[in-house]
């Protein structure tokens, strides 16, 4: 094992045209700690605006990146996950991330790959699958089974569209037009442009006097806050961006109930319940996408030297995909 590792270091206060690639001296693991020799890193929204945002944890030289798959290759003591292992894993904000050779991990993380799942797909899974299954388990049962996914041509969506047909719910979607006829043929009723100013004209058209359970909102919390009115009598507003700081509608009118949806605050927040209950699920995932019952948005590879150039491409949703490196 090497004495140094490369990674992505970031620089206080100049977002991504600050990230250097640079050596770093490898730690070994500590107590409850793995250490991941990564072979796939996949990109998410989050990782380029805490670049631009900066983080009360970060410090110069900071490893960005919140999503890995590699192979067990050190463990600290109480760890029993053998050597070699293949893992996938979300790491916390407040330490290094994915984008190195190397990347130290709290053991209660590591999600163990299906033995057919390749590694740059499973890559493609944590994040934005996690969140949109967190995102639809805020949502009980009601007397309405219609849903709107907002962004269902992002990661968060094309998962969270697929698993809410999967749990028997009738899906329908906000997309650029490219993206219709793939949701369409997984199950989502239809799918209206958001660039077409009549969208939510033709959606309550179509829903006639069948009420919206529930709006999925992946682009922010005033977004969300916007389309509330959407929603029908004790309906859900689920803010995958930011949250509602204040209640969209007034008081003792449609009663509807406001949700944040938040991963990384598992890190600082979760129960080790909490925790085995969301590996529990992300293998479940994994599962499924190895088995094709689940399916990835469509794969960008790029080098992990231009990695800062596939972040601001990711950033200006130039061209629909997962971003992806894979790493010898």
């Amino acid at each position: 094992m090497p004495n140094t590792y490369q990674a992505w270091g970031w620089t206080p206060g100049a977002g991504l045209d600050g990230l250097q690639l640079l050596r770093k001296p490898l730690a070994q693991p500590g107590p409850g700690e793995v250490l991941v020799a990564n072979r796939a890193i996949a990109l998410n929204p989050v990782d380029w605006k805490i670049c631009e945002w900066g983080h009360p944890d970060w410090h110069a030289g900071t490893v960005p990146g919140v999503d890995g798959v590699g192979v067990v290759a050190a463990v600290g003591a109480g760890v029993q996950i053998p050597l070699g292992t293949r893992v996938a894993y979300h790491q916390s904000l407040s330490r290094d991330g994915s984008f190195a050779e190397y990347c130290l991990v709290d053991a209660y993380l590591l999600m163990q790959l299906p033995a057919t799942i390749d590694e740059g797909v499973a890559a493609a899974v944590p994040c934005p699958a996690i969140t949109a299954w967190q995102a639809l388990a805020k949502v009980p049962q009601g007397a309405s089974s219609d849903v709107l996914v907002i962004g269902a041509g992002g990661a968060v969506g094309f998962y969270l569209a697929q698993l809410a047909v999967q749990r028997g719910l009738r899906v329908w979607a906000t997309a650029g037009s490219r993206h219709r006829a793939g949701l369409k043929a997984l199950g989502v009723i239809e799918v209206f442009d958001y660039h077409d100013t009549q969208w939510q004209t033709q959606l309550q058209a179509a829903l006639g006097e069948r009420p919206l359970h529930a709006l999925f909102d992946t682009v922010s919390g005033a977004h969300a806050a916007s389309l509330a009115h959407l929603l029908g009598y004790n309906g859900h507003l689920v803010c995958i961006q930011d949250r509602q700081e204040t209640a969209p509608l007034p008081a003792f009118s449609s009663a509807i109930s406001l949700h944040e949806v938040a991963l990384n605050s598992i890190h600082a927040h979760g129960r080790p319940l909490d925790h085995r209950a969301l590996r529990a699920e992300a293998q479940r995932l994994l599962q499924q996408v190895a088995d094709g019952q689940l399916l990835t948005p469509a794969p960008l590879e790029f080098a992990f030297e231009a990695l800062p150039q596939a972040l601001r491409q990711l950033k200006e949703a130039s061209t629909p995909g997962k971003w992806v490196t894979r790493l010898a």
